[in-house]
C-alpha cells in the first residue's frame, strides 16, 4: 500500500497532474505518511534504520519520475531527521504516531500556515490605484491578490505569460472570476507594458543564500526590466524553500531541470504549423527547454516569508532560523 501510494504521486508527477512547488511538495509529504501507516519493523531490525529506507526507496522513485525541488529537499531533510530523533523507548505504534503527527504539523505551518502570513504581509504592500503584474501562476501570489480584493482595495493586474505551458492563462480565470480587473500579455511585451506597473510579484520555487531567486523560466527577465523602469519586485516565497547554497547561475548548470522539448517545437493545438518540419530529428539540432531560471538578486526589492519581509541581503538570516527551529 504504502509503495503503491508513492509510485501514485510519482506517476502523477510524470503526467503534470500535480505540479507546483507547494503541491508537489504535500503529495509526497501525505504519501510518507502513508508509508508510516503501513509500515512494520522486521524483525532484528530497528525501527529508526528500516523506516529512513522505506522513506529513501520512496524518494528514490519520486526523483526517477522527476527531480526533487529545492524544497522538497528541505522537507525530505526535516522527516528523515525526525525520524533519527525518535526515542528507542517508544513503542512501534508511539513511534509511528509521533511521526505522522510531525509531517501534517510540518505541512500545516511551513506550507499552508506559512502562506497565510505572506498574504498578511503581502496586502499592506498593495495601495487602491496600483498597477501590479504578475508572471505565470504563481499560488502565493494568487492568494495574496485574492485577499487584496477582499479587503476592498482597488487594483488592477497585468498576467504576464509565455510558452509552452501559458500557466497564466489558469490564473486569469481564476482571477477573473473573482472579478478583479486584469489584462494578459505574453513576455515579448514585457518592456511595452512595465510603465504602467507599479509593483511586481513574482513566485518562486527557492531562494538561495546570497539572495538568488530560482523560480519559472522568464522571472529574471521580467525581475530585470522592472529593475530598469524602477519598478518594485516583490518575491512571495516560503521559508521551507531557502536554500543554505550559494547560486549564480542556474539557468546553465547541469542541475536545471529539462522539459519536453517537443513543446517548443511545436504550437500545441495547430498540428497544421511545423516551422520544424524535417529538422526535429536532425542531428545538429538540439531543442532546450530549460524549465527554471535564476534572478540575481539586485533585481530583487524585497522577499516576503512567513518570517517577515526582507531584503535579500537578509537571506542566511531566515535559513539560520529556519536551520534552528527544524534541523538541530
Amino acid at each position: 500500500m504504502s509503495v503503491a501510494c508513492g509510485n501514485q504521486v510519482g506517476l502523477q508527477y510524470l503526467s503534470g497532474d500535480i505540479s507546483g512547488g507547494n503541491a508537489r511538495c504535500i503529495a509526497m509529504l501525505q504519501a510518507f505518511q502513508e508509508v508510516v501507516k503501513d509500515y512494520s519493523t522486521p524483525p532484528e531490525k530497528t525501527l529508526n534504520r528500516d523506516m529512513a529506507a522505506e522513506i529513501s526507496s520512496c524518494v528514490s522513485f519520486l526523483r526517477e519520475c522527476r527531480p526533487l525541488s529545492v524544497s522538497m529537499r528541505n522537507a525530505i531533510r526535516f522527516v528523515k531527521n525526525r525520524i533519527a530523533k525518535l526515542s528507542i523507548t517508544l513503542s512501534e505504534s508511539e513511534a509511528k504516531a509521533s511521526l505522522k503527527s510531525d509531517i501534517e504539523r510540518f505541512i500545516n505551518e511551513k506550507i499552508i500556515g506559512a502562506d497565510m502570513v505572506i498574504v498578511k504581509h503581502a496586502v499592506t504592500k498593495i495601495r487602491d490605484g496600483d498597477v501590479l503584474l504578475t508572471y505565470g501562476s504563481p499560488t502565493a501570489v494568487e492568494m495574496v491578490l485574492l485577499h487584496a480584493h477582499e479587503l476592498g482595495k482597488k487594483f488592477r493586474v497585468l498576467v504576464v505569460d509565455s510558452r509552452p505551458k501559458l500557466q497564466g492563462q489558469l490564473l486569469l480565470r481564476r482571477l477573473i472570476k473573482r472579478g478583479i480587473n486584469c489584462a494578459y500579455t505574453h513576455i515579448n511585451a514585457i518592456s511595452y507594458i512595465m510603465h504602467q506597473v507599479t509593483k511586481v510579484f513574482l513566485g518562486a520555487s527557492s531562494v538561495f543564500s546570497n539572495g538568488t531567486v530560482y523560480s519559472r523560466v522568464g522571472t529574471a527577465c521580467v525581475a530585470m526590466v522592472a529593475t530598469a523602469f524602477r519598478v518594485p519586485v516583490l518575491v512571495c516565497c516560503e521559508a521551507y524553500k531557502f536554500h543554505e547554497r550559494v547560486l549564480l547561475d542556474y539557468s546553465i548548470c547541469s542541475s536545471n531541470e529539462l522539459g519536453d522539448p517537443n513543446a517548443i517545437s511545436k504550437v500545441h493545438g495547430r498540428e497544421d504549423i511545423n516551422y520544424f518540419d524535417g529538422l526535429t530529428n536532425n542531428a545538429n539540432l538540439k531543442f532546450l527547454n530549460l524549465m527554471y531560471d535564476a534572478t540575481p538578486s539586485d533585481y530583487i526589492s524585497m522577499i516576503i516569508t512567513d518570517y517577515g519581509m526582507v531584503p535579500p541581503t537578509s537571506v542566511p538570516v531566515i535559513v539560520r532560523e529556519y536551520q534552528k527551529e527544524h534541523l538541530l
